[in-house]
């Protein structure tokens, strides 16, 4: 896997640095985003709690994935600025359960209600 850089611009109102990048992979599946973090933060020097892999998107045909990193000065900077789902994805922070709180108590099912014999 070979990391090019192919353009850096500073951010200084958000505190960070952002990246496009370029990865080839011809012999080897489209790489994975741990992979690419891992890689670009040797090449930039930067911690991989400050590097955030925004976006990759895969070539058709071609043996190349494109894509945007961002590296921030600060941890605080991460936390303030990059988005829930993100940070997830990154691996930075755990997804959110979706399931609500078991609820306390007996309960008795409405359809045992609706099921009781009439009187007529």
């Amino acid at each position: 896997m070979e990391i090019r850089i192919t353009e850096e611009r500073k951010n200084p109102l958000l505190h960070r640095v952002e990246y496009l990048f370029e990865v080839a992979h011809p012999s080897a599946a489209s790489p994975t985003r741990p992979s690419v973090r891992q890689e670009l933060a040797k090449l930039l020097k930067v911690p991989k709690e400050r590097l955030i892999v925004e976006k990759m998107a895969a070539d058709f045909g071609i043996a190349r994935t494109r894509g945007l990193a961002i590296a921030y000065e600060t941890k605080d900077a991460v936390d303030v600025t990059v988005r829930e789902h993100i940070l997830v994805r990154n691996g930075l922070k755990e997804k959110a359960s979706d399931k609500p709180p078991a609820e306390a108590g007996p309960s008795a099912p409405a359809s045992a209600a609706a099921e009781a014999p009439k009187k007529a």
